[in-house]
């Protein structure tokens, strides 16, 4: 599949050069994630407008579905050395991996770096290189049912696991006992993929835990914390949450949230449109909140993409015209009103056209501001897939019940040893890259 998209992305670029040779204007070339309809098209009317400003053509290019895919596709292309694509959508954890193929943009967006949240633009260097600038920043959020907290008698959401432990079990039996059997207290992402990275470094982080590897090179994630954040995660299995949870990804949590059948949810804030949507049985009865925390705060992990400009572009000033436009403020403005996309710009998040269609703003620029965690991608490199892929192993073993919590940690730790060549340390409490959040929702 990937191989196939590959060639036929070759192919495409090959002719366009051809054509290139012969006319003008300059044709670009964009490889980024593909999300739904309503984003393609939103995009094209971007780009559309980008050309219309600039004269700059250019065309967007399909990519596979899963991110998995996606960077096979992109390490593919980029391995090939070609004129092109010219720009590429980054996700937030392949800047390690994929450095040594993209243009430094520190030189050219140093004040528009300086503008964005400090930790969304961190996360796009690697080694003092900015390898992509960040345009759409992600974090994980707590959504959860309004209207069953104030039947069940609860003020606010909860502030901690243990208390979302027991505010879900308990709406779950109220619910089942008025007939909803297939009703769960809080749906997540169990999956043996990357959303269960993010999922459980959330669950430890905010426990002292520590983010599985810290910024000095070392691995901490075998320690009592980490251990006991994941014995909790393991006991909410079939209890508060759905026994095939270990097979959820984001849209399956969804798919159980917006049919109305959870009281919280695990997921990112582009699920917020899904819930609001005309045909949601839940609509207007849900809201969104920091996640639950811990004795270290309480932290979402960082997601999002970036735009990053091939080092092998023939057209290397036009592709920074166009990253500069898409990350351009009002762009953003539109981009956040048509979308419900959260900009990368501090600023944005207190103008009133964009907080009066997207009022949950003001949560997420506390969460950017005071509630991230990354993931260490940056610290490992191209080791970070197969250090993602035995922390997911190890997790995913506990949750199904197939070793214990201290074995699984135990083993990890000897795996990313192997893996990585780093020493072991015992995390400080205080996470490298996190920040502790409050405990306000937004409503």
């Amino acid at each position: 599949m990937v191989r196939t998209i590959c060639i036929l992305l070759l192919s495409l670029l090959l002719e366009g050069c051809t054509r290139a040779s012969v006319q003008e204007p300059v044709t670009l070339t964009f490889l980024e994630e593909w999300s739904n309809k309503t984003f393609s098209e939103a995009r094209e009317q971007e780009l559309r407008q980008f050309t219309q400003e600039t004269g700059i053509r250019v065309s967007l290019l399909p990519s596979p579905e899963s991110a998995r895919q996606k960077l096979v596709l992109w390490r593919e292309l980029l391995g090939t050395g070609a004129s092109g694509p010219d720009v590429y959508g980054v996700d937030v954890i392949w800047p390690g991996i994929l450095a040594e193929y993209f243009v430094d943009l520190k030189p050219y967006f140093a004040t528009e770096v300086s503008l964005q949240f400090p930790t969304i633009a961190a996360g796009y260097v690697v080694d003092n290189k900015l390898v992509a600038m960040a345009y759409r920043p992600d974090i994980g959020l707590l959504y959860y049912r309004t209207d069953l907290l104030r039947q069940y008698g609860y003020r606010e959401p909860p502030r901690t696991w243990d208390e979302l432990e027991i505010m879900a079990s308990r709406i779950q039996a109220g619910e089942r006992a008025k007939g909803k059997k297939q009703f769960w207290g809080f749906v997540w992402q169990g999956a043996a993929d990357e959303g269960l990275t993010c999922d459980a470094l959330e669950w430890q982080a905010a426990e002292g835990g520590g983010r599985i590897i810290e910024e000095d090179q070392t691995i901490s994630v075998n320690n009592p914390e980490a251990i006991r954040a994941w014995q909790r995660a393991a006991r909410w299995v079939g209890s508060i949450s759905p026994p095939g949870v270990v097979g959820y990804r984001e849209w399956d949590s969804l798919n159980v949230w917006v049919a109305g059948d959870a009281a919280f949810m695990r997921n990112w804030p582009s699920a917020y449109a899904d819930s609001q949507a005309a045909e949601s049985p839940i609509r207007n009865k849900f809201d969104i909140a920091l996640l639950p925390g811990g004795k270290a705060g309480r932290v979402g992990t960082l997601g999002g993409w970036g735009l990053g400009i091939s080092r092998f572009s023939a057209h290397p000033r036009e592709a920074l015209e166009l990253v500069r436009y898409l990350i351009r403020r009002d762009v953003q403005v539109k981009r956040s009103r048509a979308l419900s996309q959260p900009p990368t710009l501090p600023e944005l998040y207190n103008l009133l056209e964009v907080l009066e269609l997207n009022p949950r703003f003001d949560l997420l620029s506390q969460a950017f501001r005071t509630g991230i965690v990354l993931r260490p991608s940056n610290v490992t490199g191209k080791k970070y897939q197969e250090v993602s892929d035995a922390y997911i192993e190890a997790i995913h073993s506990v949750l199904t019940g197939e070793r214990s919590a201290p074995e699984a940690a135990k083993a990890l730790q000897n795996e990313l040893v192997h893996i990585t060549g780093f020493q072991t340390r015992r995390p400080s409490g205080i996470i490298s890259g996190t920040a502790r959040g409050g405990s306000e929702s937004v409503h």
